[in-house]
């Protein structure tokens, strides 16, 4: 036995490698699974890619619904959208109608935008440059401020996931029914774990003041989003939304495997 066994067995240990963090919602998989989830939500399909071109007014009071994360023309998200497209892309076919995306902006009015909006917005949606302008305004407006305020609050994926889909829904604005104001009644009656509070407690918490918010009003009194999906994978202990899944949304079942 000489100095070289002794130094082996005196030899500091190894350190373990540290565990990897979890991934955020922008993690890429993770954000493809949170279109799909959203799509299932908005569009009954997994396909959110599909939805570039969708339009419709759903009678909701925001007059024309589009795109892939609900645009509207009441409520100024699908008038910035155009002013980006044609900022990027002068004299683009929706161009046209930006003196009239003004006008109606606040109301579910289609003045100037009918007959040809629908058609033409369609038109657009198969150029490149649109898609790309969408999913920018997706991550500004939407996507990024969830993705951060879940992060600051300390919640994994489903959490982040969970402001997600409200702030798609209910928008950022003032109002009671707004994302800020279901996060703030949910902290009247829970900490998240940035505060020192339990995940499970808190996002039950956010969930429940987020069907609050839905059933404020008709058009979102269908809370299959809240109970079938999101309150499954919270059940099931599955933070980080890892594959497989299997929700429901409007009575209809989804998987992602």
């Amino acid at each position: 036995m000489g100095a070289a066994t002794c130094g082996a067995l005196f030899s500091p240990p190894r350190a373990a490698a540290a565990p990897a963090a979890a991934a955020g919602l922008d993690d890429p998989a993770k954000k493809e699974i949170a279109m799909k989830l959203v799509s299932s939500a908005e569009n009954s399909s997994l396909d959110w890619k599909a939805q570039y071109k969708y339009i419709e007014d759903i009678g909701d009071g925001r007059g024309y619904t589009a795109g892939i994360i609900g645009f509207c023309s009441g409520t100024g998200d699908m008038l910035d959208l155009v002013e980006l497209y044609t900022d990027r892309k002068p004299g683009n076919v929706l161009a046209r109608y930006l003196p009239a995306l003004r006008r109606v902006d606040g109301s579910d009015s289609h003045d100037g935008l009918d007959p040809n909006f629908p058609g033409d917005w369609r038109k657009a949606a198969r150029d490149t440059a649109f898609q790309q302008a969408q999913n920018d305004e997706r991550d500004r407006v939407y996507f990024n401020p969830a993705v951060r305020q879940g992060k600051a609050d300390g919640l994994r994926v489903l959490g982040q996931f969970a402001y997600y889909d409200a702030i798609v829904m209910h928008g950022d604005g003032g109002d009671a029914t707004s994302f800020s104001s279901i996060r703030r009644r949910a902290l009247r009656q829970a900490k998240p774990p940035a505060q020192g509070g339990d995940e499970t407690t808190y996002l039950n918490a956010f969930l429940d003041a987020r069907v609050w918010a839905m059933k404020q009003e008709e058009a979102h009194s269908d809370t299959s989003r809240v109970d079938t999906a999101q309150r499954v994978f919270l059940r099931q202990g599955n933070f980080d939304l890892n594959p497989p899944l299997d929700w429901k949304v409007y009575g209809d079942s989804y998987h992602i495997g």
